[in-house]
């Protein structure tokens, strides 16, 4: 599997960079520069699967603390400053993707929503 297409499409779409993860913590393919720790990989994958871990304000990714603005069973949507941080949960993955303030919450959800819809059709 080309995993790598599909962060491609997320940055096709408009995001600035993305990721795939497994949900046993590998990083399956990452935009260039783009760098995760274990523990934040770990903290991400335990707010999809533990569900008062939603209710946390805030996400950290690559050093920074995100603000929750949006989050559900399967979707984190976060902001910090002009940038925006989003996550879906697929059958074994998250799409993880980073998009500016141009991109409207909106179109940023159709992009990462549909490459983890395309994952899930596929049982990932």
């Amino acid at each position: 599997m080309n995993w790598k297409q599909y962060v491609d499409n997320l940055v096709d779409g408009g995001f600035t960079k993305g990721a795939l993860i497994s949900e046993n913590r590998k990083v399956w393919a990452a935009s260039a520069g783009l760098t995760l720790s274990e523990s934040e990989i770990g903290a991400l994958i335990i707010s999809f699967t533990i569900p008062n871990s939603l209710l946390q304000d805030s996400v950290t990714i690559e050093g920074t603390s995100y603000r929750i603005i949006k989050s559900d069973y399967r979707s984190i949507y976060c902001k910090h400053g002009n940038t925006y941080f989003c996550a879906v949960k697929t059958c074994q993955a998250i799409v993880i993707g980073f998009y500016p303030e141009t991109l409207t919450l909106e179109n940023a959800s159709k992009v990462v929503e549909g490459v983890a819809d395309s994952l899930i059709d596929q049982n990932y």
